[in-house]
């Protein structure tokens, strides 16, 4: 057998040159790949297409701001201004919940500088007078300064990142449509021209562009509509008619900041359900904003650089709900509002840290950053009274101490720009104005009221049990009438359900000290809760339950009242059958209401009427829960109140007066009761004869056995 051959061997020489050929090759492959990924940049382009393709239409640039790396996603180019790719889709109808954590599909790391705490200037839409009016505020170098008044509403304001502007809705010119106000020169230019209600603006990060909600009234397709059930006729073709009511609800528009932009709005959100308060990114590839899509309000996120699975719950919390995002200045922290069953609280989440727990801060409802990040400033909300406060957000404790005002916060925003002590002389013509009372009191004088007490006094044309309230609250009450007549197209105060109460009437058990016995209380009638013109949504503070009062609009043409953001309660599902709606005395209505109402209890509450809190006993009893009772206290505690019409006497020893209960007929004439008969004696039984036993006697039988037969 021949041995095999040998192996060549390889020499230290030829070992590079094969080691340098290779180099060489890999190198002229990566220039190869770098070639073809330049000539077609639109692949891995940063852009969102349809805003550049709108700046384009519009000739105005597109935003520049552009997001950092991801690990989610390959690392992106810039796209040359030339390509223009056709506007995608952006419809989420039907688009899946994302599988992954939201806080990881979230990739925005911007870095943006800041200015110093004490800079820039609040901006707040404050209640005032019955009407929403633009207040400007710095905590050490500014007073709390009007800057819009008139009779209309003036709300959500939103400064622009230079401060030059602030963007706000208001129904100035009879709709609701958004604004812009030029804070040097206080020039007001319209930006919206629609019927329907347009308001929450937001700016982009470069100021081109305004991010908003809008109430969308659409017509059902041919695909939605359902089949109305008739009866057969021989007489008649045999036709199905269809019906489907249109549908009503909050979508998301963005649209140019330009008042002369002829651009019409993009809408950023199709959905049944209501999605609101939208809130722009500092690196504008985010949009943070409110849905009920999943059954409850919370957080949602749009990815702007996305076109499927565009939509991520972020804060995905069910037994809360999740309102008024916030972005910090530097992109990195989210905060909102979160109400649970006894308060509203604003918590802070981590976004570039996937997995990240919420941070609550302290109470409050409509969180604002301070331009450097390190407190938030927030209104704050009482049953009967509204505040503003701010807290620290790297340290523990308040940056402002509560500051009451004048009415309930609708908006607050922070601009970057101080507005001086040194005031426009717009803002100094606004500021000088003295708001009108809404209404003046007015004493009927009588000589034989003593002791300078005061009386009770008959109401006009109101239909109530005893049309009678105090002196001293009957113009309030006759204002307020009128007030919200206008606004809601109906006269609701025109049939009360109760006004003034005697002290011999008696009401229901745990009521003997109700504020209807002093005058100065109104029950509003309820029944038109039935009829869907009422609706009462349920609040809770610090364990006590109140309830906010809407009424619906006559005219539903955006002319009166806003849409509705909260579910209101349904009493009724404690029939249900559900025994958790039995304890819990009814359930969150499964929807918002579509339409146009009115806050009657916000509205009340500017004229002095505040509402009380529901006795412990109004889970299993209606009367309990007081949602219709409204008080002017003036500051009085009951017993001054029923001081002012009674003397001192009938209240020193009150006699209780109980309520009406079940009590059997009263007989009018005692019956007598008969004397009860003697029993006899019982006879005595005979005791029974003995029987004697029988013995009974054998037969007896022959056993005797026959003799044998021989066999032969």
């Amino acid at each position: 057998m021949q041995p095999s051959p040998a192996k060549p061997k390889v020499t230290p020489a030829a070992r590079s040159r094969l080691r340098r050929s290779l180099l060489a090759l890999i190198v002229i492959a990566a220039l190869v790949l770098v070639g073809v990924l330049l000539s077609k940049p639109q692949e891995i382009s940063l852009y969102l297409p349809w805003v550049e393709h709108l700046a384009a239409a519009a000739s105005t640039p597109a935003p520049t701001v552009r997001a950092s790396v991801t690990l989610l996603s390959p690392t992106r180019t810039t796209r040359p201004s030339s390509a223009t790719p056709p506007a995608p889709a952006t419809s989420d109808a039907g688009s899946p919940s994302p599988t992954t954590s939201p806080q990881a599909a979230i990739s925005e790391l911007p870095g943006t500088e800041t200015s110093a705490a004490t800079d820039g200037t609040l901006y707040l839409s404050i209640q005032e007078g019955g009407y929403h009016h633009l207040f400007a505020y710095h905590p050490q170098t500014l007073a709390l300064t009007r800057l819009t008044m008139g009779n209309w509403d003036d709300l959500a304001p939103a400064a622009s990142p230079d401060g030059s502007r602030l963007a706000f809705a208001s129904n100035r010119d009879g709709a609701w449509d958004l604004y812009l106000l030029e804070l040097e020169s206080g020039k007001i230019q319209r930006l919206t021209h629609t019927t329907q209600y347009d308001g929450a603006p937001s700016w982009s990060p470069d100021g081109q562009w305004l991010v908003y909600e809008s109430y969308v009234v659409e017509q059902p397709t041919s695909a939605e509509l359902t089949a109305t059930p008739t009866l057969p006729s021989p007489n008649l073709p045999d036709v199905t008619p269809t019906y489907a009511p249109p549908r009503q609800s909050l979508e998301i528009y963005i649209r140019p900041a330009d008042p002369a932009a002829d651009q019409p709005p993009i809408r950023l959100t199709d959905h049944a359900a209501a999605d609101y308060a939208p809130a722009w990114s500092p690196a504008g590839r985010l949009i943070a904003f409110v849905s009920n899509r999943s059954g409850d309000d919370e957080i949602w996120i749009a990815d702007l650089d996305r076109v499927d699975d565009r939509f991520s719950n972020l804060s995905r919390s069910p037994r809360a709900r999740d309102r008024f995002p916030a972005w910090s200045p530097d992109g990195r922290r989210l905060a909102w509002s979160s109400w649970d069953e006894s308060l509203a609280e604003i918590v802070t989440l981590q976004i570039d840290a996937p997995g990240s727990a919420l941070r609550p801060l302290g109470a409050g409802n409509r969180p604002v950053w301070s331009p450097d990040g390190e407190s938030i400033f927030t209104g704050l909300a009482a049953p009967n009274r509204s505040y503003l406060t701010g807290y620290r957000t790297n340290a523990s404790g308040l940056a402002l101490p509560p500051l009451a005002l004048s009415g309930e916060v609708s908006g607050i925003t922070w601009s970057p720009r101080a507005l001086s002590n040194a005031l426009p002389a717009w803002v100094q013509a606004v500021a000088r104005q003295t708001p009108t009372p809404a209404w003046q009191v007015a004493i009927t004088p009588v000589a034989e009221v003593p002791n300078g007490r005061q009386r009770v006094v008959t109401l006009q044309d109101v239909e109530v049990p005893y049309t009678l309230l105090q002196d001293l609250v009957d113009e309030s009450f006759q204002a307020l009438r009128q007030e919200s007549g206008r606004r809601t197209g109906w006269d609701f105060l025109a049939n009360l359900e109760n006004a003034f109460v005697p002290l011999t009437s008696p009401l229901y058990p745990g009521l003997q000290g109700d504020w209807l016995y002093t005058g100065r209380a109104i029950a509003v009638n309820s029944l038109p809760m039935n009829a869907s013109w009422m609706a009462a949504a349920r609040e809770d503070y610090n364990g006590q339950t109140y309830w906010r009062i809407y009424l619906r609009t006559r005219f539903q043409d955006g002319t009166q009242g806003r849409p509705l953001y909260d579910l209101p309660w349904n009493f009724n599902a404690r029939f249900s059958g559900d025994p958790q709606a039995y304890e819990a005395g009814g359930a969150p209505a499964q929807s918002v209401l579509s339409g146009y109402w009115v806050d009657f209890t916000a509205l009340a509450l500017a004229y002095g009427w505040e509402r009380l809190p529901a006795l412990s006993s109004w889970r299993s009893a209606v009367g309990a829960a007081r949602l219709n009772e409204f008080v002017l206290r003036d500051g009085r505690d009951w017993l001054a109140a029923m001081r002012e019409i009674y003397p001192e006497a009938a209240l020193a020893t009150p006699t209780p007066v109980l309520p009406p209960t079940f009590t059997p007929t009263a007989t009018r004439r005692p019956t007598w009761t008969p004397t009860p008969t003697r029993t006899p004696w019982p006879t005595r039984t005979p005791t029974p004869t003995r029987t004697p036993t029988v013995t009974r006697t054998p037969t007896r039988t022959s056993t005797k056995t026959p003799a044998p037969t021989a066999t032969p």
